[in-house]
């Protein structure tokens, strides 16, 4: 964090932001509205600004969450990556409904996004694959993710074992990998205010657009 996000978490912490969400912002598109806080939160210093909070639950309804990185987003969703064998990726695919939490706490701010999930395609994997590193690529050829480990040496002679398998050439798109996109129902803006006066801005999906609601902290 730089310097001047920490001094401006000093100088907000538990006092809220002097300048809210004005009326207007009712008015916007909420996708634009999560792009203009996304490029906030770039500038202000944070570190990996595009983690944000995965929760997904079981058929039955038995919740779980976890951090993953948010890779891309527009009007078609909110795109993120994983191995298919992971708990996540299980349980999107039995009950494909999930939500997103992004929390900047320097600007004091969030966003909770939910809604119905569906796998991006391959081409739009593969797109993505090509540009990560070759040892994030590697491991994600490595690693069968949530599958018990017996030791740390286990995971790193898969690593190695295939980082020899694709020596000298391209690392392919693991068929096992790949990602999901959370198309909004929901987008709910939160920023802190003095006070705890927070201001609270819903919109939800229906057929004719996104319909605003301010809510009460």
């Amino acid at each position: 964090m730089s310097l001047k996000s920490s001094i401006r978490s000093l100088v907000t912490m538990g006092k809220g932001m002097a300048r809210g969400l004005p009326e207007a912002a009712a008015d916007r598109d909420p996708i634009d509205l999560f792009s203009e806080w996304f490029d906030a939160a770039n500038k202000s210093g944070i570190l990996l600004p595009e983690a944000v909070t995965l929760a997904t639950a079981t058929p039955d309804g038995t919740p779980s969450a976890r951090m993953v990185l948010l890779k891309e987003f527009s009007d078609r969703g909110f795109d993120f990556y994983t191995n298919f064998g992971s708990r996540k990726a299980r349980e999107l695919d039995r009950n494909p409904k999930a939500a997103l939490l992004a929390y900047w706490p320097v600007l004091q701010r969030q966003v909770r996004i939910e809604g119905t999930v569906e796998r991006v395609s391959p081409e739009e994997a593969n797109t993505y694959f090509l540009t990560r590193a070759r040892g994030s690529q590697l491991g994600a050829w490595a690693s069968r993710q949530s599958e018990e480990l017996e030791t740390a040496d286990d995971l790193r002679a898969r690593f190695e074992r295939y980082d020899a398998r694709f020596e000298g050439s391209e690392v392919p798109l693991p068929p096992f990998w790949g990602g999901y996109r959370l198309k909004p129902e929901r987008i709910e803006f939160w920023q802190g205010r003095l006070n705890r006066l927070h201001d609270r801005l819903l919109f939800c999906r229906t057929e004719s657009g996104w319909e605003p609601t301010r809510l009460y902290p």
